[in-house]
């Protein structure tokens, strides 16, 4: 009898030795005369248990993890073909704490399925929403996003079903759908590891848009730094030709949608829509002005959809399952679910899935464990390099767009980044504005020359040099760049710097040790 073994190839997985886990499983078996058969799949997101082992049991998957080519002949001899006693069992995946208290919504086929594999997908409940999109009017498909409540994942937390409807009532020869795949904020993965885990949905969402708003054309533009997604996507897109999920007329509907998937150049910048549009156009990736909106005058000038992975990926649910359903999930205007990425100085970093709403300290307790060092939280970073940093009195705010406004902060993509007492936020406040200043397009002058200032200006800060009087040219800085900015590169790096100022007040008051030139 065939054995079925599930082992990641997510790339986290890769790094940790995946690949030569699976090479020791199938060795190892096939000295033993055992009958295995390796599925590899992406991450169900316990990224601290990975490589996490899966096997098919008349009981169901048992996993095992973190798995090493060393445990493989202990787990052999122990009966972990049929889900023996070890050390490293964990039990049934869906049972472990982190995962079963989650509201898995969008990644319930993540670490479950083969990434490439049509059929696989459609076993598991794919292209429903697709099915359903199909005996809808436009119109239709579009109330129901819209109805959804489902905002852009992306950082702007934009009402989707309004960029939709503004792309489907454009009158054009040609429109296009594209996905901004350029995650480069720090501390965030979801977008990778559905990508890696299940593109399917991907595609699907996109699909389901390209009929709403009548593009027979989409582009998913995804960042240099994730070539195992770029080949997970580009044989998940093949395979959908061929089974007729894509290209023309696709599941026999009269409709074509063509679909690539291109390799960004390492530009964070690149993850702002129009700056995505004019790389995609093979120019130089830099914002455009606006208006004019993607939605009318996007990609070579058409009318364009851009939304983030993770919006388009909540689509199939809503299309399957209705907008009444998913708006079920969340709190006041931040409806359904969010995927939290938990990062940083954190026991069990990983993937969450949840209605928004739970507060930032929830999850570092309930699902992170509390700090990898085992010292005092002291700040968290919600929403990427650009988001605030939040002391112990805010960790009680819950992941909400308007709640998380209210203090100054904001849910970006949903990353989360701990710290412990021992960080200096006068360097963490430093380090924004070095960032922005190694990632701006440069096309504004707040941003080119405001972030460069202010790591000179937070020099002298450090070091001790008339701190009050820098501190408030610091200030002012802030509000140039924020007021002035053509975009958020410039426009929210003033939110970690100042959030940083307002919320430690102490770490910008000593004197520091870099070499500044006195004044």
């Amino acid at each position: 009898m065939s054995i079925t073994v599930y082992v990641p190839q997510d790339a986290v997985a890769l790094g940790l030795g995946a690949n030569r886990v699976a090479r020791a499983i199938f060795a190892g078996a096939e000295r033993r005369g055992l009958d295995v058969r390796i599925v590899r799949t992406g991450t169900r997101g316990l990224l601290w248990l990975e490589p996490m082992v899966e096997v098919a049991t008349s009981e169901g998957r048992i996993a095992y993890g973190p798995v090493t080519p060393g445990d493989v002949e202990g787990l052999l001899d122990a009966g972990f073909v049929e889900g023996g006693a070890h050390a490293l069992r964990l039990g049934k995946p869906e049972e472990i704490p982190f995962l079963a208290k989650q509201h898995r919504l969008t990644f319930h086929r993540c670490g479950v399925v083969d990434p490439v594999s049509v059929e696989d997908y459609r076993a598991h409940g794919g292209y429903r929403g697709l099915e359903a999109a199909l005996t809808c009017e436009a119109e239709g498909i579009v109330a129901q996003v819209r109805d959804s409540g489902l905002r852009g994942r992306g950082g702007a937390g934009f009402p989707a079903g309004i960029k939709w409807n503004t792309v489907m009532l454009a009158k054009s020869d040609q429109k296009y759908v594209v996905c901004n795949a350029d995650e480069g904020d720090s501390g965030t993965f979801a977008d990778r590891i559905m990508m890696e885990g299940d593109p399917f949905n991907l595609i699907e969402g996109m699909t389901i848009a390209a009929v709403a708003t009548g593009a027979t054309r989409g582009y998913i533009y995804c960042r240099s730094e994730y070539p195992q997604s770029f080949k997970t996507l580009r044989d998940a897109i093949a395979n959908g030709v061929k089974a007729g999920v894509l290209g023309d007329n696709i599941l026999g509907s009269g409709k074509n949608f063509h679909l690539e998937v291109r390799l960004g150049a390492g530009a964070y910048i690149c993850g702002e829509e129009t700056s995505l549009l004019e790389s995609l156009e093979g120019k130089r990736g830099i914002v455009r002005a606006k208006p004019p909106i993607p939605a009318l005058k996007g990609f070579l000038g058409k009318p364009t959809l851009v939304n983030n992975v993770m919006t388009f990926t909540a689509v199939p649910y809503i299309m399957e399952h209705g907008a009444k359903a998913y708006a079920e999930y969340g709190m006041g205007r931040s409806l359904g679910t969010l995927p939290i990425q938990l990062a940083g100085n954190i026991k069990q970093g990983g993937l969450i899935e949840y209605a928004f709403g739970i507060t930032i300290r929830q999850v570092i307790d309930e699902f992170g464990g509390g700090t990898a060092s085992g010292r005092p939280v002291r700040a968290v970073q919600v929403g990427g390099p650009l988001g605030a940093y939040f002391p112990d009195e805010l960790l009680d705010t819950p992941l909400d767009y308007e709640a998380m406004a209210a203090n100054k902060g904001l849910v970006g993509h949903g990353g989360i980044v701990v710290f412990d007492d021992t960080v200096d936020m006068a360097r963490q406040a430093r380090f924004a504005f070095e960032f922005c200043a190694t990632e701006s397009c440069g096309k504004c002058t707040p941003c080119r020359i405001g972030a460069t200032r202010g790591v000179e200006t937070m020099d002298k800060v450090i070091s001790g040099i008339r701190p009050e009087a820098n501190l408030k040219l610091v200030e002012d800085l802030c509000e140039i760049m924020t007021d002035g900015s053509l975009c958020a590169m410039g426009g929210l790096t003033p939110m970690p710097v100042m959030s940083a100022i307002t919320n430690f007040p102490e770490d910008f008051r000593r004197a520091g040790d870099l070499p500044v030139a006195a004044e």
